[in-house]
């Protein structure tokens, strides 16, 4: 019998594993089973040398929970070890940077394990007694076993073990009752070992008999020994590729595309990467890339290993250059997550290129599932943009789709406005801007539909791209201002005429919306009264509602034009009305209004010749005094007009018209448009 300490000179060595690796305390099952799989393929690498003569026999690695005995047993049919190898590796080698990992490391919660061959002692965490029976598989070997109880101190003794191979016996402690749970441990195999090389076994596969479930003595394995991503691509089926999706997602729809990594230079990489059918909603498709090192399972939170935009994807990645055993923030700074970062947004990039060039039908069709994604791409990675701007598509309101050099050439001509800048019309919601797409179309010109997440970003990155150009909502302004031309219009009434009407139209005011009257001066055959939004505005209210940093534009008001077209009919019949009904009362305001600004100008050039010093204070007070006269002879002529549009039924009907076109008349108002339209008719 051998007994001894542990090449460590601190007490703590296995405080501080329990306590750093608490909240991975899991984990120690996968290590168990790695040093396992490990232990099995050296064998069978032996075997293939010709340096292992005897029969390999069966090499499955078995599981099991005593619940009576607290224990949990990992069983291997691998090299085994001597005792004096089980002294160097266990005892010696293990721990023969410990002592700098106390000094160095102490503060960092995932840098022990596998990083200093602790792997085997995270079973500590979950343990207050760890045994290990071996036996090697050189001939004539005594059995061994090994025997901690969570101090520095061990004892070996010779053991009865008949077979090759090792069993790690743990002795769970009372804080881990837990994994004596059969249903804990088969859902941690299937997280961690799922796709290891070698077969892992735990309990029985069952069949339903005699209206119960029994055992059929038939191990059950629990993982997939040879997943899709291990293979040459050559060798597999597109059906191959949906039926390992489904194996990693039981639930999913069936994905787009997928791409199947195989690199060996600069470094190790293989992995199938599927695009899924991603819908509006960025967060939801998150952490489903699964990370592997030699096939056993690292993690699923891949945030910082791959660009955000990747993080979208679904999928498998498997690197023996990825550390098995060590925090997110290490990883991120990891040369080789780097390279092999950089190297799969130019994998995914090319073959999205691909896809578009040899099958671009088929790529149109799946473009609207692809398209966050793509745009989520080339909003954040500046490599990715430079790829994707090749095969990035538009979508018009035809349901049409144009890369975006073929978009360019499509309305450059026609879409140019007199300063030289090419006007992208846009629309974000084809039902609720029909009227405003339609007065675009009739101008002959074309209207794309940006209707997803990320559009109103997407749209601010296209405009740093795209020279001399912008985009603007088709409902922003009327068309004639949103792309301007050298003609101009005359307006069919005088400046005075128009500013008495907008009085007549200010007659609708919301707690939550502010309605500006303005005239633009269209064709008598465009419609007498339009509401549109400032693209400016509205854009900032978007992104401050995404979380684009804009919050102070979010808590202002809608605000909207009133768009009133002076070269309508109706508008001029409103007009000769207002005359008719009201001319003489307006014109005696405005004979008042006349005099007294003749008064006002008399008196500022007087003043005007004098300093300030010179002018007497009843002077001041005559000119404030006409002044506020002003003001109130305008105050009165606008309440006078105000009150006649709220009593003219036409004028209200224009504005209701207007509103309904833009989707914003509803309730009670809506109610009233119908009444007052059939009162009309």
């Amino acid at each position: 019998m051998q007994t001894g300490k542990i090449g460590v000179t601190t007490e703590n060595i296995f405080p501080i594993i329990k306590k750093f690796l608490y909240s991975d305390h899991e984990i120690f099952l996968r290590e168990l089973i790695s040093n396992a799989v490990d232990a099995t393929q050296k064998l069978k690498a032996m075997v293939l040398a010709g340096d292992y003569k005897g029969e390999m026999g069966e090499t499955v690695i078995r599981v099991s929970v005593d619940k009576k005995k607290k224990t949990i047993k990992v069983s291997d049919r691998g090299i085994g070890m001597t005792q004096e190898e089980l002294d160097k590796y266990l005892n010696q080698i293990a721990f023969s940077s410990a002592n700098d990992f106390l000094d160095k490391y102490k503060d960092q919660s995932s840098a022990i394990i596998g990083h200093f061959g602790l792997g085997f002692y995270s079973s500590f965490m979950v343990s207050d007694k760890v045994e290990v029976v071996t036996k090697s598989w050189q001939e004539d070997s005594q059995a061994v076993k090994w025997t901690c109880d969570g101090s520095p101190e061990f004892t070996i003794d010779e053991s009865e073990k008949t077979d090759r191979g090792t069993d790690v016996i743990l002795h769970i402690d009372k804080d881990s009752k837990d994994f004596l749970e059969e249903g804990k441990i088969e859902q941690l195999l299937k997280k961690y070992c799922k796709f290891l090389p070698v077969e892992i076994a735990f309990g029985k596969e069952q069949e339903w008999k005699d209206g119960k479930y029994v055992d059929t003595g038939k191990d059950k394995i629990i993982n997939n020994t040879k997943p899709a991503w291990t293979l040459k691509p050559s060798d597999l089926k597109e059906e191959d590729y949906q039926k390992f999706y489904r194996e990693l997602y039981p639930a999913g729809d069936e994905p787009l595309f997928n791409i199947h990594l195989n690199v060996d230079y600069p470094f190790k990489l293989t992995g199938i990467l599927y695009f899924p059918k991603i819908r509006n909603n960025i967060e939801i498709q998150k952490n489903k890339i699964q990370l592997y090192c030699n096939q056993v399972f690292v993690t699923d939170s891949v945030e910082g290993i791959v660009p955000e935009f990747l993080t979208l994807l679904h999928g498998v990645l498997d690197s023996p250059d990825i550390p098995l055993n060590v925090s997110r923030s290490y990883l991120q700074s990891d040369a080789n997550v780097k390279k092999i970062s950089s190297h799969i947004t130019k994998k995914v990039a090319d073959r999205l290129n691909d896809i578009f060039k040899n099958k671009r039908e088929e790529f149109e069709k799946k473009w609207d599932n692809l398209k966050l994604f793509i745009d989520f791409g080339m909003i954040t990675e500046e490599k990715f943009y430079e790829k994707a701007s090749r095969f990035a598509l538009l979508k018009n309101t035809d349901d049409k789709y144009f890369t975006f050099e073929e978009y360019e050439k499509l309305i450059k001509e026609n879409q140019t406005d007199k300063h030289k800048t090419l006007v992208y019309l846009y629309s974000t919601n084809k039902t609720d801007q029909y009227t405003y797409i339609e007065k675009a179309k009739n101008k002959g010109y074309d209207v794309l539909l940006l209707d997803g997440q990320l559009d109103v970003h997407l749209i601010n990155h296209l405009e740093t791209k795209f020279k001399e150009s912008r985009f603007v909502r088709v409902d922003s302004d009327v068309i004639e201002k949103i792309i301007q031309k050298d003609e101009l219009r005359e307006s069919r009434l005088s400046e005075e005429q128009k500013n008495d009407l907008k009085s007549v139209f200010n007659v609708r005011v919301k707690s939550k919306e502010i309605y500006n009257v303005v005239f633009e001066t269209l064709d008598e055959n465009e419609s007498p009264v339009i509401i549109t939004q400032s693209e400016f505005m509205r854009r900032m209210k978007d992104m401050s509602q995404m979380g684009g940093g804009m919050n102070f534009y979010g808590e202002m008001p809608d605000s909207y034009n009133l768009v009133v077209n002076p070269n309508h009919n109706l508008v001029i019949k409103i007009s000769n009305d207002l005359k008719e009904e009201s001319g003489v009362k307006l014109a005696e305001n405005d004979a008042e209004r006349k005099k007294i600004r003749e008064e006002i100008a008399f008196l500022e050039s007087e003043h005007k010749n004098k300093k300030e010093d010179e002018i007497s204070q009843p002077e001041k007070d005559d000119l404030e005094k006409m002044k506020k006269e002003l003001g109130d002879i305008e105050s009165t002529r606008k309440d006078m007009l105000e009150a006649w549009g709220r009593d003219n039924k036409v004028v209200k009907q224009l504005i209701d018209l207007a509103l309904l076109a833009n989707n914003m008349l509803r309730g009670e108002e809506l109610s009233t448009f119908v009444k007052r339209s059939v009162e009309l008719l």
